[in-house]
């Protein structure tokens, strides 16, 4: 008896399949357009972060062009595109990390508002300075933003949010998808926003729980639109 091993696909791998099966049935010609990312969720019954990252992955196998501004094509390379996705996991994508970021920092920023100690503070601002002279360098690599994260998490007092928060950024790092998207934003002017991370401080500073809430949500989103934006504004 032969047996396969059992296989759950992440979902963003499920339909870059069915995306990629209509350009190699011609359905969508090289050079041609895709469809909006708004129709493409509807019609697959998918959330637009999903689409997003199948978008990702496609462009990953060379079968679409992401062209900021413009929107998404059809890669003209026919030998790429006569090959199918490389439906291997490529990780977490960027987006669902950000969706599970939203909901548990900004919880966490809250905690950490009444708890927080002075030294945690001074912390947080070392870290900003870091990451202000981080971000200066064509190859930063976040690492004063991951410690700016994890210091709010630690300042929580609560040891699971703690590992969980950390726990994220190396599933970040550790993932394929996530890190070929952060290089190409990157690339296209996207960074962690120092202004952002201001108001987080000194909502912090002030021990007010919900100001320090919307703080951290505030931020998240903006970062999770600075991203979208790179899959144009059309979609």
């Amino acid at each position: 008896m032969e047996l396969q091993a059992v296989k759950t696909d992440r979902l963003y791998i499920k339909v870059a399949e069915q995306l990629s099966k209509l350009v190699k049935d011609g359905a969508i010609k090289p050079g041609e357009r895709f469809p909006a990312e708004r129709d493409l969720a509807e019609r697959l019954g998918v959330s637009r972060p999903t689409i997003r990252e199948a978008m990702i992955a496609l462009e990953l196998s060379g079968v679409i062009e992401i062209r900021t501004g413009s929107g998404i094509y059809v890669s003209k390379k026919k030998a790429k595109v006569e090959t199918q996705i490389d439906s291997g996991d490529k990780g977490v994508g960027p987006f669902e990390i950000l969706e599970i970021r939203y909901i548990l920092e900004a919880e966490a920023c809250a905690l950490a508002a009444a708890r927080i100690t002075d030294e945690q503070i001074a912390q947080l601002k070392e870290a900003l300075k870091e990451m202000e002279e981080e971000e200066k360098q064509e190859d930063a690599s976040e690492k004063a933003d991951w410690k700016f994260h994890s210091i709010i998490a630690e300042a929580s007092q609560n040891s699971a949010i703690h590992s969980i928060v950390n726990w994220l950024w190396k599933l970040r790092n550790q993932s394929e998808l996530s890190t070929a998207f952060l290089e190409r934003i990157r690339k296209e002017g996207v960074h962690p926003s120092i202004n952002d991370h201001v108001r987080i401080i000194e909502a912090l500073e002030k021990r007010n729980p919900e100001k320090a809430r919307m703080a951290m949500k505030m931020h998240i989103e903006n970062a999770t639109a600075a991203a979208a934006a790179y899959f144009g504004k059309e979609s």
